[in-house]
């Protein structure tokens, strides 16, 4: 049988890419000159590309084209943990820790002890959380803004399972799930496991958020099975949806009959903050959350919020999951929820996160960035002539680990930029790693003044 034609040329490439004679940052042609160049249709063209960037030997950038990548990045560019090594700064994973929190987890396990039944915490936990439980979760679910009865939550492993089940409860392979061009990594890949049918929304110019005009043409044009939608707060952009486009998605969520998965992981450090999407389309959208940014990643605790009709389903997907949350950590959280721990922790973390954007901007004026006031993270852009794989490796010599765009995209072509994070770092030391970020993407030499 032949070989089809793309092949051949993705064959002839990666051969030259791993030999060194197209080093990395190389332009490779536009895909009209590969037309030109090999003689065939554009849609094989496009297919070489495509194929080149699944296996990582290419990326495509905005208004830019398609250059070789610099292979000794790993292909996440840093988001997956690493093995923690000696004199390595990681600015590229998200956990947010305060200083004290461990002994607030020995007064907590000290409490646990001294009362209740210590025997229950040896059982699993049923699926999706016992109903006193899942009350004390709808409880917490008031911090934003959202008012549901335990019968209507169910408690997941993180938020993780949390989207998981959400895919596997309401949605079959090939269907159409709408997404921002940049979002959670974590999201992308459970779509792409499902089979999904991705289809990446725009940006809209100058606020930048999901341009809406774009996803009502979606609507019209695709039978639109769902949408996932991070409206407080964006995560990698900071972005925090204006009260009217949310009123807008719940109306076309109604008009057009589908699914919102919403997502608000960080919504705990943009306070105040408009409602979220779940109180304007409550029978259209599954609410999901966790402990592990607010409280601690260890404890990876999650909770879903649903319509009452989509409840039975939900709950299925987690028991045919056999992903249960442990009997322990939902009794810690339980207990820090009710005496006010929980809601002490995301006081202090919107106070450091603060601080931290604070000194953030201040090191890194005049540079493009963009971040909400009180987010952990923020969104870099590079200048024109930068490449951001390149900028990345070289921060990484220097023992700074970065998350370029890559792992955010759900489009062939991705911006020019980087996730930087700011939490579990002290100060000082995050004050001089980001003056180092700035002198690489300045193009300043080490040891000079800028």
């Amino acid at each position: 049988m032949r070989e089809p034609r793309y092949k051949s040329i993705v064959d002839e490439f990666t051969v030259r890419i791993r030999s060194g004679k197209l080093v990395p940052g190389t332009q490779l042609p536009t895909t009209r000159e590969l037309m030109r160049q090999y003689g065939v249709a554009l849609a094989t063209a496009s297919r070489v590309y495509a194929e080149l960037g699944e296996i990582g030997l290419v990326v495509g950038e905005t208004g830019r084209g398609t250059f070789v990548r610099d292979t000794t990045l790993p292909r996440t560019m840093g988001l997956e943990q690493r093995p923690a090594r000696s004199g390595v700064i990681d600015l590229g994973l998200n956990n947010p820790l305060l200083p004290g929190q461990d002994e607030m987890l020995r007064a907590g396990l000290r409490a646990m002890a001294a009362s209740g039944d210590l025997n229950a915490l040896l059982h699993p936990s049923p699926h999706g959380g016992r109903p006193h439980e899942r009350q004390m979760f709808a409880r917490h679910l008031r911090n934003r803004g959202i008012r549901v009865p335990g019968d209507q939550v169910l408690i997941v492993n993180g938020a993780q399972q949390g989207l998981s089940v959400a895919i596997m409860a309401m949605f079959q392979p090939g269907d159409v799930l709408a997404i921002d061009e940049l979002t959670y990594p974590g999201m992308k890949n459970l779509a792409q496991q499902a089979h999904l049918d991705l289809v990446p929304v725009p940006q809209r110019p100058g606020y930048g958020g999901m341009d809406l005009d774009r996803l009502e043409a979606l609507c019209r044009k695709r039978p639109l099975r769902g949408i996932y939608i991070m409206p407080t707060l964006h995560n990698p952009l900071g972005l925090v949806m204006p009260e009217a486009d949310r009123v807008r998605v719940a109306a076309m969520a109604e008009k057009y009959g589908f699914v919102i998965i919403e997502d608000g992981a960080y919504s705990f450090l943009a306070e105040p903050a408009p409602p979220p999407i779940f109180t304007l389309a409550p029978q259209r959208t599954i609410y999901v959350c966790g402990l592990s940014k607010s409280v601690a990643s260890g404890l990876r605790l999650g909770f879903v919020a649903a319509p009452p009709e989509w409840m039975a389903d939900i709950g299925y997907a987690i028991r045919v999951s056999t992903w249960t949350a442990s009997s322990l950590s939902i009794a810690l959280a339980c207990l820090w929820i009710d005496n006010g721990t929980v809601d002490q922790l995301e006081d202090r973390k919107r106070k450091d996160a603060r601080r931290r954007q604070t000194l953030a901007r201040r090191v890194l004026k005049g540079l493009d960035v963009r971040a909400h006031p009180s987010s952990y993270f923020q969104w870099l852009s590079l200048p024109p002539d930068m490449r951001i794989d390149q900028v990345a490796a070289r921060l990484e010599r220097q023992g700074i680990l970065v998350v370029t765009s890559e792992p955010f995209s759900t489009s062939m072509r991705m911006p020019h930029a980087m996730r930087i994070v700011l939490s579990g770092i002290a100060s000082d030391v995050l004050e001089d790693v980001l003056a180092k970020v700035r002198r690489e993407v300045l193009g300043i030499a080490p040891g000079t003044r800028g």
